[in-house]
């Protein structure tokens, strides 16, 4: 009997979700999130294209729009689940398929998916493939775990668990823009430099490992910290500002190697601490710790019993 109360119970609490009507939504945050899905899409339809270095500035630019949006709702005081739910929807486009379409598409352009290859590049194909559905896979798995943990107070906003999907996003886009804007110009210049073609070698050839391991490093459970909010927003010590000073010397230097060593050195961080504290700390041996008088007692101790025996002795 009191299992029949349970389920109309809980019946008639799904009818009246289902007839719960969204009546009211923030317009100003809401078109900022959609710019972020907007500039995903333009991102793919420009990969398509090969114009790649167009379609990663595109994928930056909705990396601004996601961090204004969530900004500009927690400083209305007008966060809801409708935006963070339509946020997740467009990160997922602009961060999840946009990354993953454009790695497909320029590794096409260079390496060519011919179906008459040998097994080798068959395999190499398929991998490439996998990957990247591998990467959207988990771009979606860390983007629904982020709603299900995410707390609306800012104060909880100071770390993510896993490498948040526009850092992963970053990595692949930052080294097709330094390909495409840095490499190929000075391989149209020096043709014959065996140094320019091997570092283009090593670009192509680790998109799909890159984006295999930062599909792993979403879903994991690796902490990383929130830059603006721990590092630039309120009073800080003053090296960090010589940092934000040498990162804006480096920015003005070459932007293409800024957005490369920013992206790959934050993804790469997080799992090297994880790294250090759970395998290389745990295996170092335990110092016992004496206190600074033990030494100096114990001397003293053996002292007196070294002089107490030699004059029995005599």
């Amino acid at each position: 009997m009191q299992r029949l109360k349970t389920e109309a119970a809980k019946d008639s609490l799904l009818r009246r979700v289902r007839k719960q009507r969204l009546k009211y939504v923030t317009v100003l945050p809401s078109l900022v999130t959609i710019l972020n899905g907007v500039c995903g899409f333009a991102a793919i339809l420009f990969a398509s294209k090969g114009k790649f270095a167009i379609a990663g500035y595109m994928i930056l630019l909705a990396m601004i729009a996601d961090m204004l949006d969530g900004r500009l709702a927690r400083m209305s005081q007008s966060t809801s689940s409708f935006g963070g739910q339509l946020d997740s929807l467009c990160d997922v486009i602009s961060f999840g398929v946009a990354p993953a379409f454009l790695m497909l598409k320029i590794l096409e352009n260079i390496i060519g998916f011919d179906e008459s290859s040998s097994p080798m590049e068959s395999f190499l194909h398929d991998f490439i493939r996998v990957a990247a559905g591998a990467y959207i896979s988990c771009a979606a798995i860390r983007l629904a775990r982020f709603n299900v943990e995410n707390e609306e107070d800012e104060s909880a906003h100071m770390s993510f668990i896993g490498l948040p999907t526009p850092a992963a996003a970053g990595v692949v886009v930052s080294l097709v823009i330094f390909h495409q804007e840095i490499i190929l110009p000075e391989l149209s210049v020096r043709n014959n430099s065996a140094y320019l073609h091997l570092c283009e070698d090593a670009i192509i050839y680790a998109l799909p490992f890159l984006a295999l391991g930062v599909a792993v490093l979403m879903v994991s459970r690796i902490r990383y910290p929130h830059i603006l909010n721990q590092y630039i927003k309120g009073k800080k010590p003053f090296a960090h500002l010589i940092r934000a000073l040498l990162f804006l010397a480096l920015c003005i230097w070459s932007r293409q190697a800024a957005l490369a060593l920013i992206f790959c050195g934050f993804a790469a961080s997080g799992f090297a601490k994880w790294f250090y504290y759970k395998v290389i700390r745990k295996r170092t041996p335990i110092v016992q710790y004496e206190s600074p008088g033990s030494a100096d007692v114990e001397a003293n101790s053996r002292t007196s019993t070294d002089l107490a025996k030699w004059e029995t002795e005599k």
